[in-house]
């Protein structure tokens, strides 16, 4: 089995998210599996001056940057594609995900790789049979309340793809009972089978 495990989290050291997600993924881990890690503070390209085709630029036409932002998108294609199973760690910031998680949604979101347009112009994701577990956490914001609008867009995301497949690991508001949401989050990583 392939695991694609990627933190967003602006803090590396002392970040809950990064904690909790190598918690889970000494859980799931078998020592045949593949382990492919992607910290999205390294190297996240964000999407600009785009020509009107946005993602379809003719080679010809493409500036350096260009080139920089198809490279990086190709391999973050190619990542998620071979991938069994994807951990993805991320706090949510001012109620939303980090601008890398969107840099990284924006740069994954490829026509025919990722997702493709039936006739009716219906979208259908590609990616399907992958198992997904996020690792949210926050500061004061409640999963799934109607503060958060990190967790349905990822979900939402995600389902564009293809992957249906998502368990939700919630470490929330940890600026209020810190001990009781880390409690709460690592007791739903012991239960994963």
């Amino acid at each position: 089995m392939k695991i694609y495990q990627i933190d967003t989290s602006a803090r590396k050291e002392g970040s809950t998210s990064r904690a909790l997600a190598k918690k889970l993924l000494d859980k799931i881990k078998k020592p045949e599996d593949q382990v492919v890690y992607r910290d999205l503070n390294d190297e996240m390209i964000f999407i600009s001056n785009l020509t009107e085709s946005g993602m379809k630029i003719p080679e010809g036409e493409q500036t350096e940057q260009h080139k920089k932002m198809f490279e990086m998108s190709d391999k973050l294609v190619m990542e998620l594609k071979e991938s069994d199973t994807i951990i993805i760690s991320v706090p949510i910031y001012n109620f939303g995900p980090p601008a890398t998680l969107k840099a990284w949604a924006d740069l994954a979101a490829r026509v025919k790789e990722t997702f493709k347009y039936n006739e009716d112009g219906s979208r259908v994701g590609l990616l399907e049979d992958k198992q997904v577990y996020l690792i949210i956490t926050s500061g004061g914001t409640k999963i799934n309340s109607k503060d958060d609008f990190l967790t349905p867009w990822l979900t939402h995301v995600l389902n564009f793809f293809g992957i249906k497949k998502i368990d939700i690991i919630a470490a929330d508001q940890l600026a209020i009972d810190y001990e009781k949401s880390i409690k709460e989050a690592e007791n739903q990583i012991e239960n994963i089978i």
